[in-house]
């Protein structure tokens, strides 16, 4: 089943949902008895912002645990105010500002022997992958494969972003595979 026939549906709702932000500092509280059925599924989303091609927010959720539009509009204002990698988006900067929304599947675990044997296993391009070790946790959304072509690269730098070293292995590594639709 695809979202994009709800594409600006969804764009809308989180840019909306960064407008009140900007007025009330919280989301926009949503209505979901006006959405399709589609739309108040459960669903884990990550809403990504960008300015002049370059990464300006980025949260989302790897669990469903609310309807989809919830999970937008929560995800679009926590972009936009909570990533605690940039300053929070202030008025001047709405319209300068490009969202994109990725709409996770279901995460499912991925079996392997080895560094070698996940390797072998990983999708570029298409995987979406959450690790977990040493009580840290990193993923990265199927999009990052536009810059980390390269499936070593991939994996190295997610470790990192879960705070581990770049070289660390353990047998106690977790990774689940989830895919996205990705909406703009």
């Amino acid at each position: 089943m695809s979202y994009q026939p709800y594409r600006k549906i969804l764009v809308s709702l989180a840019q909306d949902s960064i407008r009140h932000g900007l007025r009330c500092n919280h989301p926009l509280y949503v209505e979901t008895e006006q959405f399709p059925d589609q739309l108040v599924e459960h669903r884990a989303s990550f809403v990504t912002l960008q300015k002049n091609g370059q990464l300006r927010g980025c949260i989302g959720t790897l669990e469903a645990h609310r309807p989809l539009v919830k999970d937008i509009a929560h995800n679009g204002w926590s972009a936009a105010f909570r990533d605690p990698r940039f300053k929070p988006v202030d008025g001047d900067e709405l319209d300068q500002l490009e969202i994109f929304i990725s709409i996770l599947s279901k995460p499912e675990p991925v079996e392997f022997e080895s560094e070698q044997d996940l390797l072998e296993q990983i999708r570029p391009g298409e995987d979406g992958l959450i690790l977990e070790a040493a009580g840290r946790r990193g993923t990265f959304l199927p999009s990052v494969w536009e810059s980390l072509t390269e499936k070593r690269d991939f994996l190295t730098n997610l470790k990192m972003k879960a705070g581990l070293p770049s070289h660390y292995w353990s047998d106690e590594i977790k990774v689940m595979r989830y895919t996205t639709e990705y909406i703009k």
